[in-house]
């Protein structure tokens, strides 16, 4: 079965996201979508941790110390691009000032519910972070993620077995195997990889599925 890794998931987050887009990448794996932002479209990225109008990973070599995301990593400023208070940052995130925010899941539920900050496992380590402010404050949630764990058992759930960030607040998902749309009549798949079925990406996901190409 055709997968896309990573990098090819992040290029079709990238795709979607338009012209003039105030936009917060989360932590991990969303990350890399600075990355492949068409280059032609002017996107204003936001960090909880106080940036707005970063631009891509730095070269090696070429990182500041100094110029972080909220995960640590290095990034680059672009012209224009601004520091501000933490608490502003939250402001931005809670007031509704974000277009987008694009979020990793452990979970989500067939009715836009997200799981993302704990597995409620006794040895994990919870890491809320500003996700929960920004599923219920960003005009619209994508989250990416591999479609299944790595014992094969489905992201995309009836229901939610582990502690949510935000109920209801999904609105697109980005698998590594399709493009699925969070809608009051369910989920709707708008692309699946090349050669898979759509009763195939059913029995992999186990909750109903709608076909409506974009």
């Amino acid at each position: 079965m055709n997968r896309l890794d990573r990098k090819q998931i992040a290029a079709r987050v990238a795709k979607d996201i338009p012209e003039g887009a105030y936009v917060n990448l989360g932590i991990g794996l969303p990350t890399m979508v600075a990355n492949y932002l068409p280059k032609d479209r002017e996107i204003l990225l936001h960090s909880e941790n106080g940036v707005l109008g970063m631009g891509p990973a730095p070269a090696q070599g070429e990182e500041d110390e100094d110029l972080i995301n909220a995960g640590k990593q290095p990034v680059t400023l672009l012209a224009g691009g601004a520091f501000f208070h933490h608490a502003d940052s939250f402001a931005m995130m809670r007031g509704g000032h974000l277009d987008i925010c694009v979020l990793g899941a452990f979970q989500v539920s067939a009715t836009g519910d997200l799981a993302n900050w704990h597995t409620g496992a006794p040895d994990a380590i919870p890491a809320v972070g500003g996700a929960m402010d920004l599923a219920i404050g960003a005009k619209q949630v994508f989250v990416m993620m591999e479609h299944q764990t790595k014992t094969g058992e489905s992201k995309i759930v009836e229901k939610c077995t582990y502690p949510l960030t935000g109920v209801g607040c999904v609105n697109r998902i980005y698998t590594d195997l399709a493009v699925i749309d969070v809608t009051p009549q369910g989920l709707v798949v708008r692309e699946m990889v090349e050669g898979l079925t759509l009763d195939e990406l059913q029995k992999i996901t186990g909750v109903p599925l709608t076909l409506q190409p974009l």
